[in-house]
């Protein structure tokens, strides 16, 4: 997918956001069906089959930031979260803090607390040092 240098040709990013909308339209039903961790799960997967092109991390960023924002029972939700899951929700977690907005922070911040406690403090070293696979 990433050309040399981790650049993306522009036809390669449109074919990833469309990939990303049909990705999203998943999320939007199984939110519809009261299936919170199947949505997060949606959201996550193939994170880092991304691209460091910024248009397609922005449109993978509001899918999941769909799907965090819609998570009601953070204990519930991260109990039935595959393990493989957590790094890459910690660096969600973090470009949602970046964000500055009130309600998204707060919903990050709560999820990071409850994230930390199950996957420990390595969770947090692993996305922060992790410079090559960013979301």
């Amino acid at each position: 997918m990433a050309g040399a240098g981790g650049f993306v040709e522009a036809d390669n990013a449109d074919a990833i956001i469309t990939r990303i909308e049909q990705k999203s339209r998943k999320i939007e039903t199984l939110l519809k069906q009261y299936k919170p961790v199947e949505a997060l799960k949606t959201a996550l997967e193939g994170t880092y089959a991304m691209t460091g092109d910024e248009r397609c991390k922005s449109a993978h960023w509001i899918a999941v930031h769909r799907a965090i924002m819609a998570i009601k029972n953070v204990d519930g939700v991260l109990a039935s979260l595959d393990p493989e899951y957590y790094d890459v929700l910690m660096k969600y977690l973090y470009r949602g803090l970046a964000t500055g907005d009130r309600p998204t922070c707060d919903q990050c911040l709560q999820i990071h607390e409850k994230l930390t406690e199950k996957a420990g403090l390595g969770c947090i070293l692993r996305s922060l040092s992790d410079t090559v696979n960013t979301v």
